[in-house]
């Protein structure tokens, strides 16, 4: 309506103008306001629902990542009691979070958008995404991605956390590969900044985008691979930490001057040796197994790391490996 003000601006500083034209604030007419500040981007998007089967440590790491970041979360467990546990996990993962001024939300409040269920026919149909974290074991693997699928949309992306295995082994039992990839998430899940997305021959564009995605929303970063033993980061990995095993059995220098070596000459964050306990030995020992017999004898696990396993000295998760850990 001509001759209207602007709501909020006062009647004197109003001028009226000819018939036809709004009228314009003395203010700015006299001095034109600054253009306003450029507002950040909007953050990148993380799916509306996510499906985790497996909630063990890495499992509760990354639905506490999703659901940090406003992701509704769902964690399937085999049975009731395994379930309690790994809320547990996620529970204590967002109180250490918090005590270190991580969180912009309350522990409670992201706790809230957390689901625990104790099979996987129980995830959510709707689930954007389905991230697959059970132990390194192919057929167990297949038959979760399987059971996955049957569930959820045909739109969904499913995605093994596997540190090794085949992804294109692993989608063999799949209807769909072309939604299929590997997002291998790195221990611990909330302070590692990397995210390695494997692409499988069957996949898909919009899968890898989506994962691409997916990962820019959790504020970390990916490197996107090829389908290959190990991917990049555990052939890579593995094989600094067999040879740190060796020259520790060879006597070449003690545990801790061996990690030293390379966090101080080499800025490693974490040397090799501690990096062993922290993934767990066992964990290790099956990823060098089944590199040796995919890449040759330069990943043959040292008799060191077989003893320790057997021993049940599995690093941080039983107290003993490489180094004495304290209970956490």
């Amino acid at each position: 309506m001509t001759g209207a003000r602007p709501a909020g601006t006062p009647a004197d500083e109003v001028t009226g103008g000819p018939a036809g034209r709004p009228t314009i604030p003395r203010q700015r007419a006299a001095s034109p306001a600054a253009a306003p500040a450029p507002q950040p981007p909007p953050p990148p998007a993380v799916p509306e629902v996510v499906g985790i089967v497996g909630g063990g440590r890495m499992g509760a790491g990354i639905g506490q990542v999703f659901a940090v970041a406003g992701s509704v979360v769902c964690v399937a467990e085999r049975d009731p009691a395994a379930a309690a546990a790994a809320r547990d996990r996620v529970a204590m993962g967002l109180l250490r979070a918090a005590e270190k001024g991580r969180l912009t939300e309350s522990a409670d409040a992201v706790l809230e958008r957390l689901l625990l269920v104790d099979d996987v026919a129980a995830l959510p149909a709707e689930s954007d995404l389905v991230v697959e974290a059970v132990p390194e074991d192919a057929a167990l693997k297949v038959r979760v991605l399987a059971a996955a699928e049957n569930r959820v949309g045909e739109r969904a992306v499913l995605a093994s956390n596997t540190s090794s295995l085949s992804i294109a082994g692993l989608a063999a039992g799949l209807r769909r590969p072309e939604r299929f990839l590997g997002m291998h998430f790195f221990n611990p899940v909330p302070a590692s900044a990397l995210v390695e997305v494997v692409i499988g021959p069957a996949t898909g564009g919009p899968a890898r985008e989506a994962a691409r995605s997916w990962v820019a929303g959790l504020r970390k970063t990916e490197v996107v691979v090829r389908d290959s033993p190990g991917f990049a980061t555990s052939r890579l990995g593995v094989l600094l930490g067999l040879e740190a095993i060796r020259m520790l059995e060879e006597g070449v220098a003690d545990a801790a001057s061996i990690d030293r070596a390379m966090e101080l000459g080499y800025r490693h964050p974490m040397g090799p040796l501690r990096s062993t306990d922290l993934v767990g030995l066992d964990v290790r020992l099956a990823i060098a197994d089944h590199l040796h017999g995919e890449l040759g004898d330069r990943f043959a696990p040292p008799r060191l790391l077989r003893d320790k396993v057997a021993r049940g000295e599995l690093g941080r998760k039983s107290g003993q490996g490489f180094f004495t850990w304290e209970a956490s």
